[in-house]
């Protein structure tokens, strides 16, 4: 696990437990086994609906963003605003938004057939 991740248990500490997992060349960020932040090139993105993302773009705040046969692809996160790295409190507020979004968008299991 890099620095940086490990550092993420610190920044969220005031909001609550998170764990890491490794993905896709990078990390997904959980809380309460719910994806709600995920972490690129060692930079975190939040989860993002059309409710919050106006929030992030008036901070100037990017999309995620991969390149997918030669397409441009946007994800529903968006980078982290700094200031979360140096508060607690701001980086709780911001990860109990993402983790609203996360939560809400999470699909129930599908009942395995027998």
């Amino acid at each position: 696990m890099s620095q940086f991740v490990d550092f993420l248990h610190e920044v969220f500490e005031t909001f609550g437990t998170v764990s890491a997992r490794k993905m896709f060349g990078g990390y997904g960020i959980y809380h309460q086994g719910v994806m709600f932040a995920l972490v690129a090139d060692e930079q975190l993105y939040l989860k993002v609906d059309q409710s919050t993302r106006q929030k992030f773009e008036e901070k100037g705040l990017s999309a995620f963003q991969y390149q997918k046969n030669d397409k441009q692809v946007n994800m529903s996160y968006f980078l982290a605003p700094e200031e979360i790295y140096d508060d607690k409190e701001q980086a709780a507020q911001w990860a109990a938004l993402a983790f609203g979004v996360a939560k809400n968008r999470k699909r129930p299991k599908r009942k395995v057939k027998q």
